[in-house]
């Protein structure tokens, strides 16, 4: 079977549910349209850095992520393109419908950090300084990555290999928050892409390098609770010297990647 993208996901507030895309955008300034476009800053971060990205940012333990906070998995988010709104619920509970202005940042963050310390595990909120929280981000322009502009793809082949180790048939490949799936790889072929290129539907990547893992993945996406240890497997029995899973890639230029869109090797 020829390698085809099987999945898109998108993620408009860092460290929050994944969004299914038919499509994805790649953008001028090479990154994904409606991708990590926000988050929700403590409030002891420190200044941000302007020499990653062109734009604010922030190492991810600046926010609340699923590294400290694995609670944060049970909830549904949403965010409307058009309306610029996002929804944040828990069930058939919406904790926050705001609009990405100043009102509603504090909204959220408040809604947010309300919810965070009813959690079993979260980061220290009562630390001196460590509130408020703080909404922040660019509703025109995600810039807030792990990595600074990257786009990030698995191959299934390499999900299942790890589902199987970890007794874990339908492992759910949302707790990698990877960008694209791609079926018909086989296990672990894409971490012997960087350095080449790749093209994907109509539009072309570099690959830099391995994504590293953190403990952010060991939380599932649907129970919110760590589940599995990923870490661990990666190095132990598939004999990675560092947990990578997937890797990262730098767009070439701008265009459209849909669901079952060729993957090509380039070179």
């Amino acid at each position: 079977m020829a390698a085809h993208v099987a999945a898109l996901y998108r993620y408009p507030v860092k460290s929050f549910t994944p969004e299914p895309r038919s499509a994805l955008r790649v953008t001028e300034r090479g990154r994904i349209e409606g991708d990590r476009l926000f988050g929700l800053l403590l409030g002891d971060a420190p200044p941000p850095d302007l020499t990653v990205t062109d734009g604010e940012w922030w190492p991810k333990a600046a926010f609340v992520t699923l590294m400290t906070a694995p609670g944060l998995a049970r909830l549904a988010l949403h965010y409307d393109d058009a309306t610029r709104r996002l929804q944040v619920a828990l069930g058939d509970d919406v904790l926050v419908e705001c609009d990405v202005d100043e009102a509603g940042g504090h909204a959220f963050a408040s809604a947010l950090e309300a919810y965070v310390r009813r959690l079993d595990e979260a980061p220290d909120l009562d630390r001196p300084g460590r509130t408020p929280l703080r909404f922040v981000g660019d509703a025109d322009d995600g810039h807030l990555q792990d990595r600074g502009a990257f786009v990030t793809l698995h191959g299934r082949g390499s999900l299942l290999a790890l589902g199987e180790v970890l007794g874990d048939g339908a492992l759910d490949e949302r707790r990698f928050r990877s960008n694209i799936a791609v079926d018909g790889l086989g296990p672990w072929e894409e971490l012997g892409w960087p350095g080449r290129r790749v093209r994907i539907g109509a539009v072309e990547f570099q690959v830099a390098r391995p994504v590293g893992r953190c403990l952010a993945t060991h939380a599932s996406p649907s129970e919110g609770v760590r589940d599995r240890d990923i870490l661990k497997t990666l190095t132990r029995d598939f004999g990675h010297e560092q947990p990578n899973f997937g890797v990262l890639l730098q767009p070439l230029g701008p265009g459209e990647i849909q669901t079952g869109a060729a993957v090509t090797l380039l070179d």
